[in-house]
């Protein structure tokens, strides 16, 4: 490539000038990125996050992110204006297994080094659907039963403009509800998928700034499933229709009901 540069230097010097510099730039970049890849010191404070896994669901790789105040990285306003904020890395970690046992724990770095000094920042993770064949064929996994907890004062990268954030003191255990929720879609194409219902959207959000241990115990209710038929058409009052495991239908236009499901299952527990 400087042969080649060298060749058109004394017809293209501008156009070489600047080819330099874009290269020059991209080498910079790429052996800042080397640089930033996560290093922490030996020995140091960990956050263990634990998910306890019921029948038949999996619990899902969790998405890591750091943040360092040493590394910013620019960002362009509306205006064509710069300005920096706090650079981000994310990193993948599969949870592992502890022993035979239904319990799944990931070590996270709290101080993630390097000369960036990244600090850990939010984790996403929870649980979905191992295997979906007993709700039908072609029945694939949906989002849900998932939890987002934040160790610093940012907002993580999903967020939901309508679930609340908890904060929490110290240690946190997570012990939530769950229920199958099984809905068949027919606009733009006809889809069938299986998800975990619960009192949240997608995602629980939580603040545990000083939090050493996070466990996250899902409780699947199995048997009351909440069956979900999408509209066919567009039609003025063809709601979507959501079936209860008490035989109730509901097609008024409203989301589906966590308290009603909760209802429905007390009551028949009661009765056994």
């Amino acid at each position: 490539m400087t042969a080649l540069w060298m060749e058109h230097a004394s017809v293209h010097m501008q156009r070489v000038t600047q080819t330099s510099a874009a290269l020059l730039l991209l080498l910079n970049l790429s052996g800042c990125a080397q640089n930033q890849a996560l290093a922490p010191p030996p020995g140091g404070e960990q956050v263990s996050i634990v998910v306890k896994v019921p029948q038949n669901l999996a619990a899902e790789p969790m998405q890591v992110m750091y943040r360092s105040e040493k590394c910013p990285i620019k960002r362009s306003g509306p205006d064509w204006t710069t300005y920096e904020e706090d650079g981000y890395l994310s990193t993948m970690v599969q949870p592992q297994q502890q022993g035979q046992s239904n319990l799944y724990e990931a070590k996270l770095p709290i101080n993630g080094g390097s000369r960036c000094q990244w600090q850990l920042s939010n984790v996403t993770f929870g649980v979905t659907y191992a295997n979906t064949t007993h709700f039908g064929e072609n029945v694939k996994a949906g989002p849900g039963g998932g939890v987002i907890v934040m160790f610093d004062q940012y907002l993580p990268q999903q967020r939901s403009a309508f679930q609340p954030t908890i904060e929490v003191s110290g240690d946190l255990l997570i012990r939530k509800d769950y229920y199958p929720r099984v809905s068949e879609h027919f606009l733009g194409g006809h889809e069938k998928l299986a998800r975990l219902f619960g009192e949240g959207e997608i995602y629980l959000y939580y603040r545990a700034k000083n939090s050493r241990q996070v466990v996250f115990e899902p409780v699947l209710h199995a048997d009351y499933v909440l069956l979900f038929s999408g509209a066919e058409g567009e039609k003025e009052g063809n709601y979507t229709r959501y079936a209860y495991p008490d035989g109730s239908v509901v097609a008024d236009g409203r989301d589906p009901s966590f308290k009603k499901l909760q209802s429905i299952r007390l009551t028949a527990e009661k009765v056994r």
